[in-house]
């Protein structure tokens, strides 16, 4: 039994089974991306227990009984996460394709660091790859989402 996004499921996988797969080809959640298949590229990051984690290369049998969120779980009631409106305003994904791995690293972030600093967004995404090179953006939209969740303006 698996704890996703707030609701128990059944996934009827081998216990080795990478969590991307299940999460993609059994639950249907695709928002989380297959990249490089070895935990490398952070396309796959997923919340495990309030940890950012790469789901390519974490079994299934490491994962019962733990909470696990996607990159599905941060829209509440068709209202964007404040990390979705940022990312949107300061345009922070060109093609997308790493853009989920990164919010769910980032929110990893926000929860426990509402006023990170460069330094702590960069650590945060030590993991995360992007190739269209849209850092800058990227760094802007986490400070303007944190902003937010700090109730600023």
């Amino acid at each position: 039994m698996l704890h996703v996004n707030g609701k128990a499921r059944e996934v009827q996988a081998d216990a080795e089974t990478p969590l991307l797969y299940a999460l993609r080809n059994d639950l249907g959640l695709v928002g989380t991306r297959y990249g490089c298949g070895l935990g490398q590229c952070g396309a796959c990051t997923v919340i495990i227990d309030g940890k950012a984690v790469q789901s390519c290369d974490v079994p299934l049998s490491a994962v019962v009984g733990k909470q696990i969120s996607t990159v599905e779980a941060l829209a509440a009631d068709a209202a964007l996460h404040p990390l979705q409106k940022a990312f949107i305003a300061e345009q922070a994904a060109q093609c997308g394709y790493c853009a989920s791995g990164i919010l769910m690293a980032a929110k990893a972030l926000l929860d426990v660091n509402r006023n990170p600093s460069d330094a702590d967004i960069r650590n945060a995404l030590e993991r995360n790859l992007c190739r269209c090179g849209t850092h800058s953006r990227i760094l802007r939209a986490i400070k303007r989402a944190a902003k937010e969740l700090r109730g600023e303006r």
